[in-house]
């Protein structure tokens, strides 16, 4: 009896509520449904949360730090010079602290004091990281010396492999003077064309710490990239396009990034100019759009150039970046150059126009110095007119 007598005066208190409510009954339950719900998503929510930061406190495990084993050094002869071979992790950078492998490299080194010249080659390169999602890397290598950084060269890319063989040697003109206080910088990249080329590792080497009474030829732990050198200038995207039968070279300037800003507000406004040097005279040029406030610019515009077969072999296409002012002389942002004189991404880019005729071929690129570029190009004046010819030659003569 007490208890029906309870229950009864609850329900005639809540019908009393809801009587006085001034809302149809319906409206009431709807609202009720409403609220029910909303609380058991907040509860929900707050349980979700909890469990998600157990969840990473159990995942997260201590670091470990692996110390590369050192392995002992041989020597051969080769011909009348003594050839020193180093096995990996003799003599590497910071070789105790490594992260995780980055693989090993190869490399040769000789300097010939008669022609001022040092030669680096690119062996092989064995066990190197893996960069993309299959388990492999494209892998290449780019050489050259410090603190004059002016030529840059690169080994071909070898094609989803982590044990590449190269066997490429590049020569640098140096006086041994210069040689003793210079380094030489072998970094391993790996390759891709529509996104930023990934660097695996490196070897720095000292060559005023180097015998040159013998051929260098040494296995080296590639080590973890040192800060670079100089500050990166950002990267384009453009594609190229030859047709053979109309003469026609199409250049579409894509879009831009991370490039360096050279305003006081840390933007800047930039424009491409697109430039054509035939037998190393400057010869056309183009330009796009100033996009105002911005180091990501988008442009998607095209520029065509009458180009014949003869002149495909000896032209040289520039690309160059510029901070355009109004009131001051345009800033140079970044350079690079393509064409058959070119090297490296350059000239794989360059000769997969060729290779695929009247195709569209894309790829981004790292912009350059325009000091490093221009030293390396050496461009002359325009090209003469035509009528002026015969008085050029005739002085040549």
């Amino acid at each position: 009896m007490l208890s029906s007598f309870k229950n009864t005066s609850v329900t005639d208190v809540i019908d009393g509520i809801i009587e006085n409510i001034p809302l149809p009954h319906w409206a009431i339950y709807v609202l009720a449904a409403a609220g029910a719900v909303l609380l058991l998503l907040v509860v929900c929510c707050v349980c979700a949360c909890c469990c998600r930061g157990q969840r990473k406190k159990r995942r997260q495990k201590p670091t470990v730090k692996l110390q590369p084993q050192s392995q002992p050094i041989s020597s051969e002869t080769v011909g009348e010079k003594k050839v020193a071979l180093v096995q990996a992790g003799a003599g590497g950078r910071n070789s105790g602290a490594a992260e995780q492998p980055r693989g090993k490299l190869l490399y040769s080194l000789e300097f010939d004091a008669a022609l001022s010249e040092l030669k680096v080659g690119v062996k092989e390169a064995r066990n190197l990281k893996a960069m993309d999602l299959g388990g492999t890397s494209d892998p290449y290598v780019k050489v050259y010396l410090l603190p004059d950084k002016t030529v840059t060269c690169e080994t071909k890319v070898m094609k989803s492999t982590l044990n590449a063989t190269f066997n490429e040697t590049f020569g640098f003109q140096i006086s041994k003077a210069t040689l003793v206080k210079s380094t030489a910088v072998l970094q391993v990249f790996d390759f891709d064309r529509f996104s930023k080329n990934d660097i695996i590792g490196e070897l720095r080497l000292k060559l005023g710490q180097v015998d040159w009474t013998h051929i260098i030829e040494e296995w080296r732990d590639l080590q973890e990239p040192a800060d670079m050198e100089e500050e990166n200038l950002g990267e384009i995207c453009f594609s190229l396009r030859y047709v053979p039968t109309s003469s026609k070279l199409t250049v579409v300037i894509l879009e831009a990034r991370n490039l360096k800003s050279t305003d006081l507000d840390g933007r800047s406004d930039p424009y491409v100019k697109v430039q054509l040097a035939l037998d190393k005279r400057k010869w056309k040029k183009k330009k796009t759009s100033v996009k105002k406030k911005t180091l990501n610019p988008y442009y998607n515009e095209a520029f065509s150039f009458k180009v014949t077969m003869a002149q495909i072999q000896r032209v040289t296409l520039v690309i160059s970046v510029w901070d355009h002012d109004l009131m001051t002389p345009n800033d140079p942002a970044g350079k690079i150059f393509l064409g058959c004189d070119a090297a490296g991404n350059q000239l794989r880019h360059w000769g997969d126009m060729l290779a695929y005729p009247r195709r569209p071929v894309a790829q981004w690129h790292s912009l350059l110095s325009e000091k490093q570029v221009n030293a390396t190009l050496g461009l002359k004046k325009k090209i003469p007119l035509v009528n002026n010819l015969p008085a050029l030659l005739a002085q040549q003569e």
